[in-house]
């Protein structure tokens, strides 16, 4: 007999555990079984734009390093203009940019890198324009549901001065904690964001 929906038990809730690798970036695991693994580098050799490495590590409410945490990116290309089919702007994306990448922190140290490009401005709802930024989803042990944030850049500070989501954050100093800082190592351009999932930290994630 079918039980009606309202007389089902809800099912136990379960943290994405040390197996989240194994299911969603094998690779890292040390398992070959995908024909085609997903890299932490996310464009092509004719991808336009200027080459960015997004780096950082993510804090657990101890102030700890995670090892083991799966990053989930998306953006646009450096035109603003995503890789999907629902964005019907006319403007050009390169056959080898994907946009989307998969990345997990290192085991050692909990540093986790992204190879990328740097995105441009987004159109944004009732005609705003969004600043430059890539959308991140964080699954690790501990965690129930995936965390969405978005990461900033802090050479950006009029379009960040303008952006509708950003600029949505009621506490001011908490806006701080989307940017991510630019520096130069070995003549390469480097974002570090750090993510802080507790504490006085805390990133600011959004409910999606």
């Amino acid at each position: 007999m079918v039980q009606p929906l309202h007389m089902l038990k809800e099912t136990p809730s379960q943290t994405a555990g040390p197996y989240v690798h194994i299911g969603l970036a094998p690779s890292y695991a040390g398992f070959d079984i995908f024909e085609n693994n997903f890299s932490n580098e996310i464009v092509g050799p004719d991808t336009k734009g200027e080459r960015i490495t997004l780096q950082g590590r993510v804090f657990d409410g101890s102030g700890t390093p995670i090892r083991d945490v799966l990053l989930e990116s998306w953006q646009a290309n450096s035109e603003g203009k995503y890789n999907h089919p629902e964005d019907f702007q006319a403007k050009e994306i390169e056959d080898n940019f994907r946009g989307w990448g998969r990345i997990c922190s290192d085991f050692d140290t909990g540093v986790y890198q992204l190879k990328t490009i740097k995105p441009g401005k987004v159109p944004g709802r009732n005609g705003a324009v969004q600043a430059p930024h890539i959308s991140l989803w964080i699954v690790s042990r501990g965690i129930n549901i995936g965390l969405s944030t978005r990461v900033y850049f802090s050479d950006e500070t009029t379009a960040n001065a303008t952006d509708p989501v950003l600029n949505g954050i009621e506490l001011v100093e908490r806006r701080q904690t989307l940017i991510a800082k630019r520096n130069e190592a070995d003549g390469e351009v480097v974002y570090t964001f750090d993510i802080y999932l507790q504490g006085d930290n805390e990133t600011v994630f959004f409910d999606i």
